[in-house]
């Protein structure tokens, strides 16, 4: 194999494919990038055996080939060559020879055979959807994924497509996210889940561009899903597995309704939280009442209070949340004001627009000492 391209252009490639290469697997393959000279083009992928990458670009192509190449040292190798141009040659030991200028390096390869097949997704479901729009719809839920779960289906986004509508809800055991965006979709009603570190791929391949305008591309199969955005393939599994009836943890009776300024909320949870921290974890403390909501947080450092103005309707209601899950569900708002629907001191807080319906957020109260 050999090969004449530009430095920035293979570079920026393998910096992206790097992120679906594992940083240590029992298949030594796998830990590297697989290059393809054919045709003038290189194709270029990484894949630790749950997501994979790959792209396509330009190069002078003087002997077809491929090899596979430690991921970290080739990139780093590319990101300090200072030369517009460089050279991959590798022979039959699989020896790879990188020149350029008066920099040279030699690096022992893998045999491309011995790299892991990527899954095909075929015969299944499409889909093109606004990049902008998805990545927004993905930032504004993805916090709420679980981290880390004994069900890993938490430790995805699930979608769901139905006539005219996208939905993405995630879930922690602590809180939901849901977003609702209407979409030209007319065909029958689908569901899935990925997983959240491929959602978090597309987000960043999708940002990499900077046209606004341009579109991702969803093939959906039995077993795995693929996304092509920005020139790049993102291949990953979907998760299996029962998703929680979620819209029966919605509560449909209020006994309280607050409309507030979503930046003064957030500013005053802030606050009342500045005496918190990762030692002194404690909740905050709200009372919702004539028109006001009163913050409070005791912890051995201290004591926080705070106030401010707030329509609201119904009955008083003294209820705790931990603070981090309040504020990630208001910053994920988006709007100015949010209308917030409360059933009493043990059932969940619902985080709405003040007009229709594109978003709901809900976060499981802490119990006060008072409370029980």
């Amino acid at each position: 194999m050999k090969f004449i391209c530009e430095t920035s252009v293979l570079s920026e490639a393998c910096q992206n494919v790097q992120r679906a290469v594992s940083a240590k697997s029992s298949i030594p393959a796998a830990e590297g990038i697989f290059i393809k000279a054919v045709n003038n083009e290189l194709k270029i992928t990484g894949y630790d055996l749950e997501i994979g990458i790959n792209t396509s670009v330009y190069a002078n192509v003087q002997e077809e080939g491929s090899i596979v190449l430690n991921a970290k040292i080739l990139c780093e190798i590319l990101r300090r060559i200072p030369n517009q141009t460089l050279i991959i040659e590798s022979d039959e030991r699989n020896l790879a020879v990188i020149t350029s200028g008066d920099v040279k390096y030699e690096i022992m390869g893998i045999s491309a055979e011995d790299y892991p097949e990527l899954p095909s997704v075929q015969g299944g479901f499409s889909i093109e959807l606004d990049r902008k729009l998805l990545g927004d719809m993905v930032k504004r839920t993805i916090f709420a994924v679980a981290v880390s779960d004994t069900k890993v289906v938490y430790t995805g986004i699930k979608f769901e497509l139905s006539d005219g509508e996208l939905r993405l809800i995630s879930v922690d055991g602590f809180r939901m996210a849901i977003r609702i965006e209407k979409i030209d979709y007319h065909g029958e009603d689908i569901s899935f889940i990925v997983p959240a570190k491929t959602m978090n791929e597309v987000v960043k391949l999708s940002l990499a561009e900077d046209d606004e305008d341009g579109t991702v591309i969803l093939g959906l199969g039995k077993r795995h899903i693929i996304f092509e955005v920005n020139g790049y393939s993102i291949i990953s599994r979907l998760l299996e597995g029962e998703f929680i009836n979620y819209r029966s943890t919605i509560p449909l009776s209020t006994s309280t309704t607050v409309e507030i300024d979503t930046q003064s909320f957030i500013d005053s949870i802030e606050r009342t939280s500045l005496i918190i921290t990762d030692r002194t974890k404690s909740l905050i403390s709200c009372i919702f009442d004539d028109n006001a909501i009163r913050m409070s947080s005791i912890t051995a450092v201290g004591s926080a209070n705070d106030k401010i103005s707030a329509e609201i309707e119904g009955s008083k209601v003294e209820i705790g949340f931990n603070n981090r899950y309040l504020l990630d569900a208001l910053r994920a708002c988006g709007t100015d004001k949010v209308k917030i629907k409360l059933n009493g001191p043990v059932s969940p807080i619902l985080i709405l627009p003040t007009e229709g319906d594109n978003f709901i957020y809900l976060v499981l109260p802490v119990r006060l000492k008072k409370n029980g």
